[in-house]
């Protein structure tokens, strides 16, 4: 396998620049090999085909499709003692655009086939729009409010317990392969993880975020951390093992200028970005096979925000809670076949992804984690079980510091209350200006219904005030000092303007640009 991965490098390799590209060629064939050269989904094909020839040739044991099995097996996972896990976070994956949730466009083939297998998660709230604080709560179980991770310095608390520290004292061999320095090791998200880091990127890429008043990108595809985790998975089979993979390319809108796949349009770019993700999903899900443990593995596939594209008057996340930057999927594939799959339609929160996780696996559940098991939900789902009252009915919670970016004590936070068929928004700064959506009527939040139910606004604005007001947790919350290479990272990914400045003028600008051709993106 990896004298292929090799290969494909060394075939697909283009000048190491990151600033505009080889002067136009009139030669025909010089124009048609650069531009699928350039292409990521060339340099994909490639190493698919390569992959599949390494598989023929070299591997041993080549296992096939899992066994079937029913959704009461579920329950006796936790008695196994060879399971692995493969968790994948789909960087601002909004659920609504995964084939997988009903949308027209086949954008995610690999990971509809893993749902028709395994459980989907219909209704799934993420704890903020954007990922330090979002991440901070998926991987602890615990709300903002209580992590305290709200601020683009804060790190995580030394006293909260992560996933990857279970599985590692359970003798799982552990690695988190990233892409978002949100997440990176100063962070404190690397506890527990026997490797962690960032892939070496193979090549630079178009991506539209690319394109914002920046002077940094974000180099490599997706595909750098598919390679990687291909050799893990490969080097590890023979061992228990827990594999983390934070893909960024649906994040940075990475396109394919030789042939786009939907169109020109933001949404359309992120829509191509996305089935590009899908395939290297599917090339995971091929190395689980070759190596013979993809009945032994527990697939997660998972978002840690959504993104927006004016349905509100803004493109992007990390500046509102509406639907759209909070609704996203949730898949968990067993290793065995649900026949017709599991479709879990009440609502639920990134809290619940590892208190599920563990459970399932039968490992110590997370300290302090408000999050719930969910597999009470989907055993009843499956009609192999009565619904827990306590998980029917819940008020889900979501918040978002906006001034996430800067520095100083003021807060200036939006709380999202979801309880279905209601969203409410509620902002600390301005209390009168709550909005309140009636999902039955208005999926698309885009009717204030507040100021004709003054009662329902009362009840959640006390509710409110009392999530607010619950005593927090005795622990400090680490400020992290970044450093010039960290800066620069991030502005790659769009967040800061300068070392020293915030990002919103940036993103207004990068707005503004977007908005005069309605989203399209200009070359």
């Amino acid at each position: 396998m990896l004298w292929a991965v090799a290969f494909v490098n060394r075939l697909t390799r283009k000048p190491q620049t990151l600033s505009g590209g080889p002067q136009r060629r009139w030669r025909f064939e010089s124009v048609f090999l650069r531009k699928w050269r350039d292409s990521p989904w060339l340099y994909f094909a490639l190493a698919g085909v390569l992959l599949l020839v390494a598989v023929l040739s070299q591997f041993e044991r080549v296992g096939g499709e899992v066994p079937k099995g029913r959704a009461e097996d579920l329950a006796s996972l936790g008695d196994r003692e060879d399971l692995n896990v493969l968790f994948i976070v789909i960087d601002t994956l909004r659920a609504d655009r995964l084939s997988a949730y009903g949308y027209q466009r086949q954008t995610t083939p690999n990971i509809d086939a893993l749902a028709a297998r395994g459980i989907r998660f219909e209704n799934v709230e993420a704890q903020s729009s954007w990922t330090k604080a979002s991440m901070a709560s998926l991987w602890t179980g615990i709300s903002p409010e209580q992590t305290g991770v709200s601020r683009f310095s804060h790190a995580l608390p030394d006293e909260v317990s992560l996933p990857a520290e279970i599985l590692q004292e359970n003798g799982f061999r552990t690695a988190g392969i990233w892409r978002n320095g949100w997440v990176a090791n100063n962070f404190g998200f690397d506890r527990g993880f026997d490797l962690y880091y960032r892939p070496t990127p193979n090549r630079p890429t178009n991506g539209a975020r690319s394109h914002s008043p920046s002077s940094h990108r974000l180099v490599g595809t997706d595909f750098d951390a598919t390679q990687a985790g291909v050799e893990f998975l490969t080097g590890n089979r023979d061992q228990r093992f827990f594999l983390y993979l934070h893909y960024m390319d649906v994040h940075q809108y990475l396109y394919n200028e030789a042939a786009p796949e939907y169109g020109s349009s933001f949404s359309d770019i992120y829509d191509s970005a996305l089935h590009w993700v899908d395939q290297n999903v599917g090339v995971l899900v091929d190395s689980l096979r070759a190596d013979g443990v993809l009945d032994k593995t527990v697939i997660v596939i998972a978002s840690d925000h959504g993104e927006a594209f004016f349905e509100h008057g803004g493109e992007g996340h990390a500046r509102n809670l509406y639907w759209e930057v909070q609704s996203v999927p949730l898949i968990v594939v067993p290793p065995f076949a649900i026949e017709g799959g599991v479709v879990v339609e009440e609502p639920v929160a990134n809290l619940d992804i590892w208190p599920t996780v563990l459970d399932l696996l039968g490992l110590p559940a997370l300290s302090h984690a408000e999050g719930k098991s969910l597999l009470p939900l989907v055993l009843a789902a499956a009609g192999a079980g009565t619904k827990p009252t306590e998980l029917e009915g819940r008020t889900l919670f979501a918040q978002l510091d906006r001034h996430w970016g800067g520095r100083g004590d003021g807060l200036d936070e939006i709380i999202s209350l979801r309880r279905e068929p209601y969203r409410f928004l509620y902002s600390t700064q301005e209390p009168e200006a709550v909005e309140l959506f009636d999902h039955s009527a208005d999926p698309g939040e885009q009717e204030n219904i507040g100021q004709n139910n003054p009662e329902r606004v009362a009840e959640f604005s006390r509710e409110v005030e009392e999530f607010l007001a619950r005593p927090k947790q005795g622990w400090e919350v680490p400020e992290v000092e970044l450093d010039e290479m960290m800066r620069a990272q991030l502005r790659a990914l769009g967040y800061m303007r300068t070392p020293v400045e915030g990002n919103e003028a940036a993103r207004k600008k990068a707005e503004a640009e977007r908005a005069k051709s309605g989203g399209q993106w200009q070359e």
